[in-house]
């Protein structure tokens, strides 16, 4: 399925079918998720889960994880739970995103989870919060705000 035909079906349907959709693997996940190799693992409204396994092919010069691999799993995890709470034909899109960097991320450091979750929901702006932490160690690596523009089809 092309971006622009999975972008088509978000439409079609209200946010938390999607998003569940992507889950149980009836839609694909879109392509930035297999770029970098994180994948949905939970869904609910208001609330989205998503797991990635940090290896040197997201490594920075500095032998690090960059610090774009986990904000973009941040903007994932929070915007797909700001999607959670949308009907059938709206949308949404990152106004804003904060991200604290609290621990580095490399290869050794195991499977990492990230939870997004909606703190408000009004007409026209959604704030969502997000944590990224090792799941082997349970040590925060980053948490972050975002606030998202809801895009009513009207």
């Amino acid at each position: 399925m092309t971006p622009q035909a999975l972008a088509e079906r978000s439409r079609e349907m209200d946010g938390l079918s999607f998003v569940s959709a992507m889950l149980e693997g009836e839609l694909p996940p879109p392509p930035i998720a297999e770029l970098l190799g994180f994948r949905p693992v939970e869904a609910g409204p208001g609330r989205a889960v998503f797991e990635l396994v940090p290896g040197e092919q997201h490594y920075n010069p500095i032998g690090s994880v960059h610090g774009g691999v986990a904000a973009t799993l941040l903007d994932s995890a929070m915007g797909c739970a700001v999607q959670t709470t949308l009907p059938a034909g709206t949308g949404y899109t990152t106004l804003e995103l904060k991200v604290n960097f609290v621990r580095g991320l490399t290869a050794q450091s195991g499977p990492v989870r990230c939870e997004g979750e909606v703190v408000h929901r009004g007409r026209t702006v959604a704030t969502a919060e997000g944590r990224i932490w090792e799941q082997d160690t349970g040590k925060l690596v980053a948490h972050a705000t975002t606030t998202c523009l809801i895009l009513d089809p009207r």
